[in-house]
């Protein structure tokens, strides 16, 4: 049984309003390498893989989900107080004119949401070789963020999901690990 706690995985804290901020977030809101992109699709891959590492792709997949809420609540704080100026000179025009201040799943230049940025190719080691490379390249992007922001408060929970796709990509790893042990012993693909 599916259970959700109705709170966040770990505290959004904010200390000023940013739209500059909120910007860059977006992109792990609704960008290629965002959040949304990994919880679908690790979901979605999870159907072809054999089972020793259903339950890893399952597992991190919703994680992803409560990632995308803390990214969601983070664009909102830091988006809630800003004027239409503030939103202009961050460059959110765009995103004002179309959605005021709703969240809408684009990266950071304003390109929304495709599901060209799901790859399954149904070779669990390819697919989970893309999914390490997922992990590291959204760990990057946290860390350009945290990098970019002078929010010590934001940087916290920044911080946490930059950690927390290390551990994605270190489990991973150790997934890629027990299929080639496995597909020496026996074919399982």
């Amino acid at each position: 049984m599916w259970i959700y706690e109705k709170k966040l995985q770990y505290p959004v804290r904010v200390s000023t309003c940013n739209p500059m901020l909120a910007k860059f977030l977006i992109e792990q809101y609704g960008g290629a390498d965002g959040e949304l992109a990994a919880a679908l699709r690790y979901l979605n891959q999870r159907y072809t893989i054999p089972d020793k590492v259903i339950g890893l792709l399952t597992d991190i997949g919703t994680e992803e989900f409560a990632h995308l809420e803390m990214i969601a609540t983070m664009v909102y704080k830091l988006t809630k107080d800003a004027t239409v100026e503030q939103m202009k000179a961050a460059g959110l025009d765009g995103h004002y004119a179309d959605h005021d201040k709703a969240l809408f799943y684009h990266n950071a230049a304003g390109i929304p949401f495709t599901t060209q940025y799901i790859q399954a190719k149904g070779d669990p080691i390819a697919d989970l070789y893309e999914d390490i490379a997922a992990e590291e390249k959204a760990r990057a992007t946290y860390q350009w963020i945290i990098n970019m922001s002078d929010d010590p408060d934001l940087n916290d929970g920044l911080r946490f999901l930059r950690e927390r796709e290390i551990i994605h990509s270190q489990r991973f790893r150790e997934a890629v690990e027990i299929l080639k042990e496995e597909k020496g012993k026996k074919k399982i693909f």
